[in-house]
């Protein structure tokens, strides 16, 4: 599949601005299944929450100061669970979310971090964003190494697998009088000992494409983080939906990013924290892999610096070390 070419706007159209929050914090994610049949346990874990989202909140006042500005978001599991009506998702989760004491501000649909439908008056007009064929188009190349260079492993936008380090040599050799020794996988900036994770990022069905769980999840991040922009404009803006307004009984009917509380801070932030089940563990790992091996637009990280010098929130150069987690155990 031939991938399209990402050119941020600043060659096109000015970056727009995002309001930024000090911190996004994510709560918890369960399968449409678990909200379904589980409904009392995910009550019990928002319930658990939230002491942790007041002792975070707290903690980011002492950071930033007292006036620091934080918002809750949830990401709904879409892009691999479709044929599930949203009304009988989306009642339950809110439902046991307002029973456990929670405040959501927001809903994300993991299939938004795939294709974002853009919205206006309410319901979704042309084309959606490829958001996440954008972001595979920031992939940085990995160095070749004797693997990739014999082309016995295509490269990482063809094969969809990408790793943090070199890959093993398994001993094999071309040349039959001159076996190679084994050569074992190698993580790139260890300090002595390898921690090496191979991440496959998508599979190929024919024409289409199908996105893992940890690569719409690095999406998630970044939209979260406000790195991404579609020709200079913002990608998956937050819609409003009000409190009793029906559901829609398509997922794709919904904005890719649902504003619930009118008087929540800004969905965008300087630092993410995302609140999940420590099952997630190698998930977020991969997660982070992914973008630490992105190369994003150099004038929409240079806006957001400058945002975050005005508002003295020094940015790492780095992205993903804007990225935090707090794995909770039982669940």
């Amino acid at each position: 599949m031939r991938l399209p070419t990402y050119r941020e706007a600043s060659e096109e159209a000015s970056i727009v601005p995002l309001p930024t929050a000090h911190l996004s914090m994510e709560i918890g994610h369960f399968s449409f299944d678990e909200i379904l049949d589980e409904t009392e346990r995910v009550q019990a874990e928002f319930r658990r929450a939230v002491p942790l989202v007041q002792a975070f909140t707290e903690s980011a006042r002492v950071e930033f100061g007292p006036d620091a500005t934080v918002s809750t978001c949830y990401l709904l599991d879409d892009y691999f669970q479709p044929d599930v009506e949203p009304a009988k998702v989306l009642d339950r989760l809110l439902a046991a979310a307002d029973d456990a004491g929670l405040t959501i501000d927001y809903l994300g649909r993991e299939s938004g971090c795939h294709e974002a439908p853009v919205f206006a008056g309410g319901v979704a007009v042309g084309d959606p964003i490829p958001v996440a064929e954008m972001v595979a188009a920031r992939l940085v190349a990995q160095p070749e190494d004797e693997e990739t260079a014999n082309g016995g492993r295509p490269p990482t936008t063809e094969s969809g697998w990408l790793c943090n380090g070199r890959r093993e040599r398994n001993g094999g050799s071309r040349l039959a009088m001159h076996p190679e020794p084994y050569r074992p996988p190698q993580e790139y900036g260890r300090r002595e000992h390898s921690i090496f994770l191979d991440v496959e990022l998508w599979h190929n069905r024919g024409a289409s494409r199908r996105w893992s769980c940890a690569f719409l999840a690095a999406v998630w991040q970044l939209l979260r983080l406000g790195m991404l922009r579609y020709h200079g404009a913002a990608v998956a803006e937050p819609q409003e939906w009000s409190t009793g307004r029906e559901w829609p009984i398509r997922w794709k009917e919904l904005p890719p990013v649902i504003r619930l509380n009118p008087s929540a801070e800004p969905f965008t932030a300087y630092r993410t924290l995302s609140m999940l089940p420590k099952r997630y563990l190698p998930i977020e790992h991969a997660v982070r892999v992914i973008l630490d091996h992105l190369a994003l637009d150099d004038d929409v990280a240079a806006h957001a610096a400058a945002r975050g010098r005005a508002e003295q929130v020094p940015l790492p150069v780095k992205v993903v070390e804007r990225v935090g987690h707090l794995l909770l155990d039982g669940t």
